[in-house]
């Protein structure tokens, strides 16, 4: 496994440990603020997660085109791709 998948992985469990976090702070009853500061957190870290899968994605897409057509098909479904991130939906 390369290192930049390793990191995004890493990354992925610390965020299940934040939200197993969250869960147990529910559970004790913790101030609504504390909770909410906590999944603001998680929201930047899945944000940041989503932003490294999308260069990999980027670097990747463009990095296997050989010909102009190639590259152009290649832009068109990266900007479709990240159209699609930047919304926050799959379509």
């Amino acid at each position: 496994m390369d290192a930049d998948k390793t990191r995004i992985i890493n990354r992925l469990r610390r965020i299940q440990g934040q939200v197993r976090g969250i869960e147990k702070m529910l559970e004790t009853d913790q101030c609504c603020t504390d909770i909410l500061i906590q999944i603001a957190a998680v929201r930047s870290a899945v944000n940041k997660v989503g932003s490294l899968i999308f260069e990999r994605y980027a670097a990747n897409c463009l990095g296997q085109a050989r010909t102009p057509e190639e590259m152009q098909t290649a832009a068109s479904e990266l900007l479709r791709t990240m159209n699609n991130f930047l919304k926050g939906g799959g379509g």
